[in-house]
């Protein structure tokens, strides 16, 4: 034998093993087990110390990242004054409830019809447990939050082509993959081979740690018996009486299993960013805007479409429209924040140095579409028991998400029906509003044929048809942001830019409010120094 068949395998080699193997399951419960498992850098509120003499700020768009710049700024001693161009707070940040108007490029409007309680989020909708600074705003702002469920055992994998297009449930997927790889490495171990490379201890251990993770049985196998039943359900469940005898469930062929692609949501809930503990605000994603808007609304001036933004040695003047009176109207300041998304900026007059510029009009906007669909009942519920989480599918919809909240109630409820990006994304987008909510209904009766019956109504928002965004988030590869993010976030004379498009957590409320912390602390040490 040569060295390297002879010496005793490193646990990161073993890991490394597993991983490629089994993916990510295994990989982090075998992590776990050999003791290497184990968060935003907040590091707690910022103290931008010293008298700013009575510099002022001009920030453009009151979404997270521009509420989080007034609040600090007022707090520190500038005069600020925000331009926002939506008739609200809070950007991304949204919630649409019953009464509701929306208005779309193309002119399309959409009228709320939910009823009274009753909400979605068109843009985020839960909050990771390791983004402590939007949490700690949260906290000192006063919103409440709740659990928000990621993943729920009893909610549905879905494949049109995969077991004749009938969903499953997610804990007998995850059970008998599980299970599968359990068995496939619990005899891998066992090999001559195997224990060559792995420490008798090692190898102990391991299988120890398989039995346990997939459910085998003593000769370490995934069979129907009632340890397989007690992770991938029961055909007859445990009852009372003389009827309370419990029937063992089969467990799927292997082959069958693999040739599904199901698996390939089990590992949702290890990404770090969908990880438990995730919250929602109590009551709609805006309640954060809101409690923003009880600090420092009265700096914010609304319906105000920027147009032009110019600076000089001694300061910025912005051009903007009021969308109420359709007058143009100029606001000055010493410095100017803009947290306008890239993908609307990138249209605006702006004389900056050409890194800058560039930087600007080089990060493409994903597309995404989500809708908000009312039923007549909470069905998924009352019919299947599912309480929160998400069902995947590989329909153009990609998954459905179940509110988190109000349980039990009698009354309606209302679904995520569509959360789509990419191509999926696209082909909403070239739909009408109506259309994209009929064929969201269409492709969900395909797991759960109670909604043609129990559809009430819906809302449909394309995130590149909405006027103040134009896309999604902004997405950057690794060669845009080596030749422009430093050139995005550097102070350009008099201006600097924020928002999650500043940050390397895209997409996420974190980014934003993080990227704003750093520009303002950044802004405030030019400052002192002049």
């Amino acid at each position: 034998m040569t060295q390297a068949e002879t010496t005793p395998l490193r646990r990161r080699d073993l890991l490394s093993l597993i991983g490629a193997a089994a993916g990510s399951s295994a990989l982090y419960f075998a992590m776990s087990r050999l003791g290497h498992a184990q968060g935003s850098d907040y590091a707690g509120p910022i103290n931008l110390s010293g008298d700013p003499k009575g510099a002022s700020v001009l920030i453009l768009g009151a979404g997270v990242a521009g509420m989080v710049a007034a609040l600090e700024l007022r707090r520190a001693g500038y005069r600020v004054q925000v331009l926002e161009y939506n008739d609200r707070v809070g950007g991304r940040t949204w919630t649409i409830r019953g009464g509701d108007r929306f208005t779309e490029l193309g002119g399309a409007t959409q009228d709320c019809g939910f009823d009274r309680g009753l909400y979605f989020n068109p843009g985020p909708w839960r909050i990771p447990y390791h983004h402590r600074a939007l949490l700690d705003y949260c906290k000192r702002l006063g919103v409440t939050l709740e659990p928000f469920t990621q993943v729920n055992a009893n909610a549905y994998l879905h494949g049109k082509d995969a077991f004749g297009g009938q969903p499953q449930r997610y804990r007998t997927i995850q059970a008998d993959f599980n299970g599968m790889v359990s068995e496939l490495l619990a005899k891998a171990v066992n090999t001559d081979r195997l224990n060559a490379l792995v420490s008798k201890e090692d190898t102990e251990v391991l299988l120890e740690a398989l039995q346990d993770w997939g459910a085998l049985d003593d000769s370490y196998a995934y069979k129907a018996g009632e340890d397989a039943s007690e992770r991938r359900g029961w055909r007859k469940p445990p009852g009372g009486g003389l009827s309370a005898e419990p029937i063992d469930s089969t467990p799927l062929r292997p082959q069958d299993l693999l040739q599904s692609h199901l698996w390939r949501r089990l590992s949702s809930g290890l990404d770090y960013d969908y990880q438990t503990t995730l919250f929602q605000p109590v009551g709609g994603m805006d309640k954060i805007a809101e409690g923003f808007a009880r600090e420092v609304g009265d700096l914010v001036r609304l319906n105000a479409r920027v147009t032009a933004i110019r600076q000089d040695e001694h300061g910025v003047q912005v051009t903007w429209e009021d969308k109420g009176s359709q007058t143009m109207q100029q606001s000055r300041a010493d410095w100017c924040l803009c947290t306008i998304p890239l993908s609307v900026l990138s249209q605006i007059e702006m004389n900056v140095g050409a890194p800058m510029a560039a930087a600007v009009a080089a990060v493409p906007y994903s597309p995404s579409v989500k809708i908000g669909l009312q039923f007549k009942r909470r069905f998924w519920e009352t019919d299947e028991a599912i309480y929160g989480g998400i069902s995947y599918t590989d329909l153009p919809i990609t998954m459905i998400g179940y509110p988190a909240t109000g349980y039990f109630d009698s009354g309606k409820g209302v679904l995520l029906g569509t959360y789509a990006f990419g191509p999926y994304a696209y082909e909403f987008e070239s739909l009408s509003p109506a259309e994209r909510i009929a064929k969201a209904v269409a492709f969900g009766a395909q797991i759960h044929p109670q909604y043609p019956a129990e559809f009430d109504n819906g809302m449909a928002v394309a995130w590149h048809r909405v006027p103040s965004q134009l896309g999604c988030y902004g997405q950057w590869t690794d060669a845009t942001r080596a030749e422009h993010y430093r050139n995005l976030c550097a102070i350009d004379g008099r201006i600097l830019l924020a928002g999650e498009h500043a940050s390397y957590i895209p997409a996420w409320q974190e980014g934003a409010i993080l990227s704003s912390l750093d520009a303002i602390t950044r802004l405030h040490e030019r400052v002192m120094k002049s």
